[in-house]
């Protein structure tokens, strides 16, 4: 089978420079949302590393457009391990304590999971609130995604050969044999992921070189999950940095402040 097109691939000379280009970017979509139609910015957010690097970077960013564009932002997770918030693993409890305290977006538009129910009723219950916060969309239309992809090319939780791959009605998925710990998660499906207006990967290091040039240039029998986000309408972006962009050949965008 053809390889998947790739996307935009932006490189840059350090995962500083990424971060701080990785802010602007979402605030001008942001300002470009929040313009539009539906007056409102709808942004997912992933784990790992993009924390402290949206923490260290989009508070100063966000700020000269005021609390009154942050009090339109609406946040959701695309993906939650099933443990306490104060728990280490909590993505949405390290957002709480690193980003969120110093981006003032109303509580009440920050969707999470509810960690003390079964994952099965927790990812009901996530798919609930995304329903209410999208309504009029058959699956949830977010204006943003920023997602990471790990060195066996899973993205959310949704990991190479699973049954999940293949989920096409829900939105949302519980998944209780994670091969990473904690093994209960859920998950953004990929409907969700492919309905994205825009989609921006961010990976950094070089071990994720090995595996960004497979997802971006290997013509795969058995694509890897981050392969399949493939937005229908929407754009596709990849921002790297040189490390893990060291053994790609195909065409990129080489970035500097220098």
């Amino acid at each position: 089978m053809a390889a998947p097109a790739p996307g935009l691939i932006s490189v840059f000379s350090s995962p500083q420079e990424l971060g701080a280009s990785l802010a602007q970017l979402v605030v001008q979509r942001a300002a470009c949302c929040l313009e539009g139609p539906r007056a409102r910015f709808a942004l997912g957010l992933s784990g790992g590393s993009l924390v402290s690097m949206l923490a260290r970077d989009l508070p100063a960013a966000a700020a000269p457009a005021g609390p009154a564009s942050l009090a339109r932002w609406t946040l959701g997770f695309c993906d939650e391990r099933l443990v306490p918030f104060d728990h280490a693993e909590s993505t949405y409890g390290l957002y709480k304590t690193h980003l969120l305290s110093r981006l003032p977006v109303p509580d009440s538009q920050v969707i999470t999971i509810d960690p003390q129910l079964p994952v099965e009723a927790a990812a009901e219950d996530y798919a609930r609130k995304l329903r209410q916060a999208f309504q009029g969309d058959a699956v949830p239309v977010f204006d943003l995604l920023l997602l990471g992809v790990g060195p066996d090319g899973h993205t959310c939780s949704l990991f190479p050969d699973h049954p999940l791959l293949q989920e096409r009605d829900r939105i949302v998925a519980p998944i209780s044999d994670s091969p990473k710990p904690p093994p209960q998660r859920v998950t953004l499906t990929l409907p969700v992921l492919n309905s994205a207006r825009t989609v921006v990967f961010v990976a950094t290091g070089e071990g994720k070189a090995s595996v960004l040039k497979r997802i971006l240039e290997d013509k795969d029998a058995a694509p890897l999950p981050a392969a399949l986000v493939q937005p229908h309408t929407g754009t596709l972006r990849w921002f790297l940095d040189e490390a893990a962009a060291c053994l790609l050949s195909v065409p990129f965008e080489k970035h500097s402040t220098l």
